[in-house]
């Protein structure tokens, strides 16, 4: 049985989810807890895919899809909340017509409501808005989500190792061998054989190819997001307009999620989360919910997004949010390293999917997917032996 190690405990357990139920002896390595990178620390929605219905199609028809998918096979991480994207003045309304057609195209439903209705149901919504369309956007519990996933690996037989962080990858005759892997609980060092290893380390991911003097072509995306008491409203609130900054709310539980600005960094272990981006949060989401300007602040906090490079768009806001799985065998000589960059939370089983179909061209296997049918297990079964 080919041994799989997987570099990463974020997107990492829905990759060891498919490869287990596949029949893969696997093994994911985290340098800390889980879910202590980006994939833990999100704003949580559950993307419908209409934030980038006007820029991207096809990652809004994704997201859609695996919308659907999310909500069947791990509903206790879900609030079915639904969505609302407003227009606030005469600028978005230009876009309001092409939203619509584009959500259509994308296949998410989009039911357009008037100025009263919308504000009925969400009466903290500012009441100069213009124009709003209700999507099934929904709110997931960021880490209970991932941690579905890895109970569901752990229960099919994956070994699950945080707080072993990788320092190393080890090839002979440009074959991976194994992974050089630091045990921070024991402190002690120790080699892990490997068949294949995925790199799916998020913003990190870079940091990872380079041990073996690979260079990625991806660079780690930070945003920041505020989190302020009580919560406003009962769907996601979302402003009608090429996706850009300051424009999403999310509730979670008795609080409110204001996001995201965004810049491009070097190193996803330098992010700071600067003053300046909380207050801009707090005043571009008060034009949707002015009630935010009075709210206090609970925390903020910075995630950084693993962008692909795009040689032809700089804005972070505007880089597609597809994800890439790249062989190494083929890109740099090196057989059997993937790496899985780009993408988001709510495409990660879909992700998971496609390095998996990669795993099995490449191991001779022809076993078809099954998680998009497979009910996770409650991410309490994690903690049971």
């Amino acid at each position: 049985m080919e041994k799989i190690v997987i570099i990463g405990g974020g997107i990492g357990g829905a990759i060891a989810h498919d490869l287990a139920l596949r029949g893969f002896s696997v093994v994911v390595l985290e340098k800390g807890e889980l879910c202590c990178g980006s994939t833990g620390r999100h704003h949580g929605l559950l993307h419908s895919g209409a934030r980038y219905a006007l820029h991207d199609v096809a990652t809004a028809a994704e997201c859609m899809t695996e919308n659907r998918i999310l909500r069947a096979i791990a509903p206790q991480a879900v609030e079915q909340n639904d969505g609302l994207f407003v227009a606030l003045n005469d600028a978005d309304m230009v876009h309001y017509r092409q939203f619509i057609i584009n959500c259509e195209d994308a296949g998410i439903p989009c039911r357009e409501l008037n100025t009263v209705d919308a504000r009925s149901m969400e009466p903290e919504l500012s009441p100069t808005i213009k124009a709003a369309a209700q999507v099934p956007d929904a709110t997931m519990d960021a880490w209970r989500m991932a941690m579905h996933f890895f109970a569901s690996a752990r229960a099919n037989g994956a070994d699950i190792r945080p707080f072993s962080e990788a320092v190393g990858l080890l090839a002979n005759n440009g074959a991976i061998t194994g992974v050089e892997v630091r045990d921070h609980q024991r402190h002690a060092t120790y080699v892990e054989k490997a068949d294949m290893v995925v790199n799916a380390t998020g913003p990190w991911a870079g940091k990872i190819a380079a041990l073996l003097d690979i260079h990625l072509p991806m660079k780690p995306s930070p945003g920041v997001m505020v989190s302020m008491q009580p919560r406003l409203t009962g769907m996601v609130i979302n402003r009608l307009h090429p996706a850009g900054e300051g424009d999403i709310i999310v509730p979670q539980r008795n609080q409110s999620i204001l996001g995201t600005s965004a810049w491009i960094a070097d190193d996803p272990d330098a992010v700071r989360t600067p003053a300046n981006h909380v207050r801009q949060m707090i005043d571009l989401c008060a034009q949707m919910l002015p009630q935010l300007a009075q709210l206090p602040v609970v925390a903020a906090w910075s995630a950084s997004r693993p962008l692909l490079v795009s040689a032809t768009e700089e804005d972070p806001t505007k880089i597609s949010r597809a994800s890439q799985v790249i062989d190494h065998a083929l890109a740099d000589g090196v057989e059997g390293l993937l790496s899985v960059i780009g993408g988001k939370a709510t495409t990660m089983r879909a992700m998971a999917e496609k390095v998996v179909d990669r795993v099995c061209a490449k191991t001779g296997r022809q076993i078809p997917c099954a998680t998009k049918h497979t009910v996770l297990k409650h991410y309490r079964r994690f903690f049971r032996r």
